[in-house]
């Protein structure tokens, strides 16, 4: 009958010299690192409370709004799309990109909205950038956008732990691809999860071209170096007025 090893003895199974590369490897991993853990980890519980919260004060208004789409255009309640978000890889050198052929720059995930354009908006199958007075877009679409209604349904994305509250607006993967051959830098967006609201959607407006992204770029890695959870709560109260006067940008 084989005997069970103790966990004196199982620990005097393991080499002297892989439990010294251990704690060595422990030992190396800079106090930086484990602080900007725990400082990630504050700022996830922050915007996974305020978004429970919010879906339970909006859970009304969504089924005015559901209603509302309805009564007024053809289609849908809600929109998805599929959606660039958080790059779990190490640092990805130009070489690592060649290699591969369907790199997107982050792991995909469907995002949902309440519908605000015709059914038929990209019936070329190919996407279009958004314009200042967009005439794919509802009537009541376009007051959904003007207040930024029509993101609430991202709540639940928050929740399932695709995007945060606060952080960079997530891409379309065929955008994304364009956008990070034309902008040097463009991937650095994806360090950190993608956010419903964020520093450029509170400063700026809708992009409508490349220059406009080019703007919203320094302003999301401006966040993302200076990235914390008093940074993130001020983003938050700063797009109360943004939703009620209707100005900045998603």
């Amino acid at each position: 009958m084989p005997i069970p090893l103790t966990s004196t003895m199982a620990q005097a199974k393991v080499p002297r010299t892989a439990r010294s590369r251990s704690s060595d490897l422990a030992e190396a991993v800079p106090a930086e690192a484990l602080t900007r853990t725990r400082g990630d980890r504050a700022i996830r519980y922050l915007n996974v409370l305020v978004a429970l919260v919010g879906l339970i004060i909006t859970a009304p208004l969504w089924l005015l709004i559901a209603i509302l789409i309805k009564a007024t255009s053809r289609g849908p309640v809600f929109y998805t799309q599929t959606r660039v978000g958080l790059d779990r890889r190490g640092r990805v050198t130009p070489l690592d990109l060649s290699k591969r052929r369907d790199d997107l720059g982050g792991l995909p995930f469907t995002i949902v909205k309440f519908r605000t354009m015709r059914v038929d908006a990209e019936s070329s199958g190919k996407a279009v950038w958004a314009q200042a007075n967009d005439h794919r877009v509802t009537l009541f679409g376009g007051f959904l956008r003007s207040c930024r209604l029509d993101e609430l349904p991202q709540l639940l994305n928050v929740l399932r732990g695709d995007m945060n509250l606060v952080g960079p607006r997530p891409e379309r993967p065929e955008l994304f691809a364009e956008l990070r051959q034309h902008i040097p830098g463009y991937a650095q967006r994806q360090r950190v999860p993608p956010g419903i609201t964020g520093h450029a959607q509170v400063h700026l407006q809708y992009d409508t071209s490349v220059d406009d992204v080019k703007r919203k770029l320094s302003h999301d890695l401006e966040y993302i170096e200076d990235r914390t959870v008093w940074q993130d709560l001020k983003i938050m109260i700063k797009t109360i007025p943004v939703m009620l006067f209707r100005r900045g940008g998603w």
